[in-house]
Order: structure tokens, then sequence, then C-alpha cells
């Protein structure tokens, strides 16, 4: 016992069984998916080139994880605080040189950064939000029939809000706004209806719902006032998807339709980012669905959003692979793009990507482009229609990915931005491979 308390020894397979009937707790939660998300995050901010002068291997990392993780998290916490403070500097140089008012100081960690950490905290699943959803739904009356008439009268009713569609050009006009005043919600014209929708029930959450939000929030993880608030509407979001994709029935329509997402999103009147997320929530005990990861970004690399069920990682300080199917997803639009994807460690995942544009907006409007990636194990992936045709365990349909440069050991790579932190780089001025970093071969001179 005295070895197995002091991580000394490993503890046997039978003896966790017995424990796990005995303390009546599922064998999932001996898992370690926290550790092995914080060992993740270890090893992308030990490649940061700060680091080179002295380097730590992947085992000391790990160890540091295992032996201390709450001295693991301080590191990690430091090298957000010292990030924001780069940050910061670039910025405050910035407006010195272009003779802006140099006030204002900005905070050490990204309020999106830390909602992120808390949804992926909950597996992005909140039973008390889902329980208020399914509560609307009853008191409502949502069914497949007018469904805005029945939240608008639901909202002047149990509310006292009356809701008024407003005009493009209008003074002051946003997509939703709503007065505690006057009790007027106000949406825009622009929204098509699924979003019109979709922004009503995040109202409610916010107004009706306010108590669960708030209790939420209070997560030692949401550190500021700022990522409060960004987590509030998060959460709200969340909600107006449980209202109109419920989850029992969602996930016998996703099960019985082999999670096709144009299909499903049809069914549901929702758009395709919105079924997605809604496909990464479906986390309840004994009704699971498929564990997904998904992530959305720009055509310059920059992630805006991003949860793993998977076990998948996404690069947090670092840029991303161009490899992933998601950026491919830029040069075919509205088309679905399908990828089977191999980590460096050998696990290997099936992948699906597609642009998504926003469509509130007028002829002027500038229409922004992102590119959804959802994906899964390849174990999990013959569940899913886009799979079919597709030889899963064929090498030559592989496409070897990383999480980043940095921390892909794949030196000859075309595509290779930066050297790998775990090969010793040299470089030969008379040999150049595929990549600027890749060594030459040992039999060469």
């Amino acid at each position: 016992m005295n070895l197995l308390e002091h991580d000394k020894r490993a503890l046997p397979a039978p003896l966790l069984i017995r424990l796990a009937r005995v303390l009546a707790v599922d064998l999932a939660s001996f898992a370690g998916e926290d550790d092995a998300r914080l060992v993740h995050d270890l090893l992308e901010v030990f490649a940061d080139p700060l680091f080179e002068e002295a380097p730590l291997t992947n085992t000391e990392i790990r160890e540091v994880a295992s032996a201390s993780p709450a001295a693991a998290r301080a590191v990690l916490q430091l090298y957000r605080a010292y990030r924001g403070a780069q940050g910061a500097t670039d910025a405050l140089s910035s407006r010195l040189e272009a003779g802006d008012d140099a006030g204002g100081a900005s905070r050490s960690s990204l309020p999106s950064e830390e909602v992120s950490d808390l949804l992926q905290q909950h597996m992005n699943y909140f039973p008390a939000l889902e329980e208020r959803a399914e509560q609307l739904r009853r008191e409502a009356r949502l069914g497949e029939l007018d469904r805005f008439g029945a939240l608008v009268r639901h909202l002047a009713r149990a509310c006292e809000v009356r809701v008024e569609i407003a005009r493009c050009g209008q003074p002051g006009a946003a997509l939703r706004r709503f007065d505690p005043q006057s009790r007027v919600l106000s949406l825009s014209e622009l929204l098509p209806t699924r979003s019109r929708l979709f922004q009503l029930a995040a109202q409610v959450a916010l107004i009706a719902h306010a108590d669960v939000l708030d209790g939420l929030g209070h997560d030692p993880l949401l550190t500021s006032p700022e990522s409060r608030a960004l987590a509030r509407v998060a959460l709200a979001n969340y909600f107006a998807g449980a209202v109109w994709m419920p989850y029992a029935e969602f996930l016998r329509a996703a099960e019985e339709l082999r999670y096709d997402i144009d299909v499903l999103g049809r069914r549901f009147g929702v758009g395709f980012e919105q079924t997605c997320h809604r496909l990464t929530s479906l986390r309840r005990p004994t009704q699971e669905g498929v564990p997904f990861h998904m992530v959305r970004i720009d055509v310059a690399g920059n992630i805006s959003k991003r949860f793993s069920a998977s076990g998948i990682r996404f690069a947090r300080y670092a840029g991303v692979c161009p490899r992933w199917n998601i950026f491919s997803a830029f040069q075919t639009p509205g088309m679905i793009r399908v990828q089977v994807s191999r980590m460096p460690e050998g696990a290997s995942f099936f992948c699906i990507a597609r642009t998504i544009q926003k469509d509130s907006g007028g002829y002027h409007a500038q229409q922004p482009v992102q590119a959804i990636g959802l994906g899964c194990t390849v174990e999990h992936a013959p569940q899913l229609v886009y799979a079919d045709g597709v030889d899963l365990h064929n090498p030559g349909l592989v496409t070897p990915v990383g999480v980043s440069c940095r921390l892909c050991e794949r030196t000859a790579c075309e595509q290779r931005a930066l050297p790998s932190l775990k090969v010793p780089l040299r470089v030969d001025p008379n040999y150049r491979g595929l990549s600027l970093y890749a060594p030459a071969p040992a039999n060469e001179p």
C-alpha cells in the first residue's frame, strides 16, 4: 500500500476492478483524462524556444505532472501570464509607435481560454441546463410548428418580455439586444429563422435561468469578470442548443441517421455548426453518443472554439498543423472533406471538415468564412455515414499530422515551419530534404 500511495508501483487491474465495485465508481473515472491533458499542455509549453537552453525530456515532464499536478498547473499559469505580458508589451509598443494612449493593461489570461477549460472540464455536458431546457419545452409547448411564435408567447407570459424585429440600419442596431428596463428583446431582421430561434432561447436562459448560469459561472477556472461574462454567453448558447435539439430525441436521430450532419440540421431546424456542437455534448452517462472532438478555425489558423472528447489534443500556444483537412476545407467551400489522421504517437482519428459562412449581413457586409472540424477515433468511425467506402486501416490513406511543428518529430515534412523540439537540429549546407530542418542521412557526408 505504501508503494501504491507513493506512485512507486502501478495499481493492478484486478485490484482496480474490485475498488470500483466496492466504491461504486465508474472505471472511466480512473482514466486520467485531466492528467493526460495536463501533460500535453506542459509538453507544448516546454516546446517554446524560451526553454531551448534547458531542454526537458518527455519523461521528465510527465514525472513533474504526475508527482505534483499542482506545481504543473502553476507552471502553466505562469506561462500564460508570460504570454499575456508578452502580448500586452507588443500591443503597447504598437500603440506607442502609432501615437495612441498607452493606458489600460491587458490581463495575463484570456477569458476565452478559461471558458474553453471550463467546457473541457465538464466534458461539454451540463445536466442542469439539459433539465431546464426540457422544462422549457414542456412549459412553452415547443412542437414542430410555429416554434418561434410559441417561444415569443412564452417570453411574454412567463418573463414579461416583448419581442420585436429590428430593421437593418437603425441606430444602435445589433443582432440581439435586450433592454431590462423596457423588457423589450430586439432581434435583427438580418438573422435567418434558425438563428432567431437560437437567440430567443439563449435570452430565456439569461433571464429565467440566471441561477444555473451563476452557479456554473462561480467555477474557480473563471478568474475574472470578463471570463465569467463570456461563460454566461457560452452556457446560454448551450441551453439554446438543448432546447431545439432535445437530448434523447437528438441522440436517437443521430444514431438512426448515422450522424449525417446535414440531415440532422434540417430535421431540427439548426445550422451546421450548431449541429456539430450538439454532437459533442452527448455525454450523458449510459446515454452517450460518439465521443467527438470539434474545432473552429479561420483562414489565418486562429482557433476560436475547441473541445475534445476523442482524446485528440489541440495546440494552445503555437501554430496549428497545416496538414489537417480543416485547412483544405477552405479550398472547397461548403463541401465535406474527409481524412484519416495519425498523430506522431500512433493514435488515429477519423475527421471531417467543412466551411461555414455567416449569413447575417447584406450585400456590403463582409462574409467571414470559417471551417469546422469534427472527428473521433477510428474505432468509432464506422458509426458515421462519412466513413462509408473509406478503408480506415489502409496505411496509404492515412495522413500523418501533429499538434504543432515544435511537438512533432516528423522532420521530413514539406510543410514544417519550425524545427522539432524532439529532434536535435543538424543543418547540412550540402543537403536539402523535404524540409529545411530534415537532417541529412547518416551515410552521406
